[in-house]
């Protein structure tokens, strides 16, 4: 017995000999001890877990080199390659993982609508059940901070930009005319439906460098990969009809929306201020197919097509037999993206766009032909050399030929037509130092052919993480953007408007609440500015400047009133322009210094429905009173409106929707326009510019078809 013993004791001795110690100590960034991480030697059993004081040790009987690997959650994974025999008494760091839940996320002047984003400002069901939006992605937006109430247009005016400051992008691709046609004082609405839509990123200012031709805005919108299941849906409405359907077979998918609108019978029964030759028709329908590629790649086709006529006489002060405007608009669109992943780490996005707009336009007595094509091409790389260290670079390519025919009633005729074209190149990096601080740096040149001009555009964010659920950011940028059509159809003689932006924001975040505040200062240069009151006599240069500034606040909570989401936006705008005609510096008409929206939706279960709000208040606009010395010289009074809205399940696939705009009828009042000649007192006499009805009302049906018999269309409504 004693000479097992001694033979076991001296085989322990032995094996414990053969074996080599591995040990150290494992840290933060803050030298403080990491518990319980993972330690092992790559390809083995062999390893432990740090003890309270971040310390390990464990034998291996492996020789030669071996790779030591350490992890631990929201960390990088450590790893050391080196013989075993060095492996001993290590003093390690483990750096943050950049790509953590709790990171640093560059976010100035950006607002995110997804279900992906780390911070989620907007949800897609946000845009579509937002009160007084009427299903609208533009008029959602419109209650976010940093936007101008211009109700009777109806665009995007973002920060003291005209609504053609902001551009629009489909899955990084652009839309040349992303609005429908309409006429003066009646608001326009985005052309797309958001039901196609996974998600949205809003940036009012200091954008990617990706991104040019903008000097305020951008907005993208990106269509869903592949969706969940074939459906269909209903829609039958006041205005019109709707058909939308989903296919899905092996690697493909196609949707379709369609829909017919008539204003006809609405008309009849809620008469606005309007005469109607012909009611408001409208023909539209959007595809898209997609095909996922073994290799993970993905090809997406997106077209959209809409037919718009109408015939209206307006009342107007300078016209006995009212202002007469009748439209016939056809627009293409057609979208293709394509993206995959390939070699070490690289990511290939590239698309092309191209769109046909052709309006035949009676304006009084005058008949105008207009006819516009454009195109964009764009390729992108992508390289991630590390969690910490990314690069993106590519080159675009955007034309457009535009030609006008203008007959007079007295017979005349005139011709307009230009080529816009221009290339661009950009290269972006984005830098972690660690999860606390990240830094986004690019630049941007473009070339236009046409004003023979070539620009270079330098941008940059940082992002500063202060706490565990806030972060502070700062972004500047250069940005340039060509004359207006109406200005190159007339002269060609220009340098490109440019502005730059000064942002610093601070972001809060909890479960279910979110807190922003962020302040600007934009500098714009060489505006264009004509020295008549008709565009087409006038001479064009490049002299105005202008400035706007401010601060946007916003606040929204979910979840802590039971079924009940709100949010609360505030802006402040200073801004001055001289530009156009303006013979001095002042505050644009569309401009208001204060703009506040309140949403709030309430689930009530018993009721089986939805029932939603949205207050909208903008402070008085600057208009011209000839009466009065000055220009720009008096202020309307301040715009009110409150919209109601009310999503009732009938049952899981059945919804009746009714939504009231202005459901007080609010007198609001968008300027004055005032008689051309003088009464004999010398007054001019004047004409409010108000809404064309003082609500309106909207009730549908909504009814989904599908094998699950629970789809229904709430996030389209």
């Amino acid at each position: 017995m004693k000479q097992i013993l001694c033979i076991l004791l001296i085989a322990s001795q032995f094996s414990l000999t053969a074996q080599t110690t591995i040990s150290g100590k494992v840290t933060d960034s803050n030298q403080q001890p990491i518990e319980g991480a993972n330690v092992y030697l790559d390809g083995t059993y062999d390893g432990t877990s740090t003890n309270e004081r971040g310390e390990f040790s464990f034998f291996t009987p492996e020789k030669g080199t071996q790779t030591i690997a350490i992890s631990f959650i929201s960390f990088e994974t450590y790893l050391k390659t080196a013989d075993v025999s060095l492996l001993k008494e290590l003093k390690i760091k483990l750096r943050d993982d950049v790509n953590a839940l709790d990171a640093v996320i560059i976010n100035a002047g950006t607002f995110e609508a997804g279900e992906k984003a780390k911070v989620t400002v907007l949800k897609p069901l946000d845009i579509v059940t937002t009160a007084g939006a009427l299903g609208d992605v533009m008029g959602a937006l419109q209650t976010l901070p940093g936007t101008s109430t211009v109700d009777e247009d109806g665009r995007l005016f973002v920060r003291g930009g005209e609504a053609e400051e902001t551009q629009i992008f489909i899955d990084g691709i652009r839309v040349f005319t992303p609005y429908a046609a309409s006429a003066r004082n009646i608001p326009t609405r985005g052309r797309f439906s958001p039901f196609l839509f996974k998600g949205i990123s809003f940036s009012t200012g200091g954008y990617s460098a990706e991104y040019g031709q903008a000097l305020s805005s951008i907005l993208q919108l990106n269509t869903i990969d592949q969706p969940v299941e074939e459906k269909t849906d209903l829609s039958f409405m006041t205005v019109g009809l709707g058909l939308g359907n989903t296919q899905i077979w092996g690697n493909n998918s196609f949707s379709i929306n369609t829909s017919y609108v008539n204003l006809e019978p609405y008309q009849e029964a809620f008469p606005d201020r309007n005469t109607w030759k012909n009611p408001v028709q409208a023909l539209s329908g959007e595809m898209v197919y997609r095909h996922q590629f073994k290799n993970e790649s993905l090809l997406k086709l997106y077209g959209a097509f809409s037919h718009t006529n109408f015939d209206v006489i307006q009342d107007d002060i300078n016209y006995v037999d009212g202002f007469r405007f009748g439209l016939k608009n056809r627009n293409l669109y057609f979208n293709t993206s394509y993206k995959n992943r390939f070699g070490d780490n690289w990511k290939i996005e590239t698309g092309f766009s191209f769109t046909n707009d052709y309006s035949n336009l009676n304006i009084i007595d005058d008949l105008v032909t207009d006819n516009e094509n454009s195109m964009h091409f764009k390729v992108k790389l992508k390289k991630q050399f590390s969690n910490r260290f990314k690069v993106s670079f590519g080159s675009e390519y955007f034309t457009t030929y535009f030609n006008e025919d203008y007959t007079q009633n007295n017979g005349g005729k005139l011709k307009y037509s230009f080529n816009n074209n221009l290339l661009a190149t950009f290269v972006e990096t984005d830098i972690f130092f660690s999860k606390n601080l990240a830094t986004k740096i690019g630049i941007r040149t473009e070339n236009s052919e046409l004003l023979n001009e070539f620009t270079i555009s330098p941008r940059l964010s940082l992002a500063y993480k202060a706490g565990k659920n806030s972060q502070l950011s700062l972004a500047y940028g250069q940005f340039y953007q060509n004359p207006k059509n109406e200005y190159l159809k007339f002269n060609e003689n220009f340098k490109a408007e440019n502005t730059s932006h000064l942002i610093a924001n601070y972001q809060a975040t909890k479960r279910g609440q979110i807190f922003r505040v962020e302040a600007y200062y934009k500098d714009y240069k060489d505006l264009v500015k004509y020295n008549n009151i008709l565009v087409n006599t006038s001479n064009f240069n490049n002299n105005g400047s202008g400035f706007a500034k401010g601060f946007d606040v916003f606040w929204r909570q979910n979840g802590k009133i039971k079924n009940t989401d709100y949010w609360l936006s505030y802006s402040y705008l200073d801004t001055k322009r001289n530009y156009k005609n303006y013979p001095t510096a002042a505050r644009p008409n569309f401009a208001s210094k204060h703009n506040l929206s309140l949403v709030a939706k309430h689930w009530v279960e018993e009721w089986k429905s939805q029932i939603g709000f949205s207050y909208n208040f903008a402070s008085g606009r600057n208009y011209t009173n000839p009466n009065e010395v000055g220009f720009l010289n008096n202020q309307t009074k301040n715009y009110n409106s409150l919209s109601v809205n009310w999503a009732y399940l009938i049952d899981a696939q059945k919804i009746l929707y009714l939504s009231v705009n202005n459901v007080l009828a609010t007198q609001n009042v968008f300027g004055y326009n005032y008689k051309n000649t003088a009464e004999p007192n010398g007054n001019f006499d004047r004409q409010a510019i108000i809404p064309n009805a003082d609500r309106f009302f909207f009730l549908g049906f909504f009814w989904t078809i599908s094998d699950n018999k629970k789809t229904n269309q709430l996030d389209n409504l």
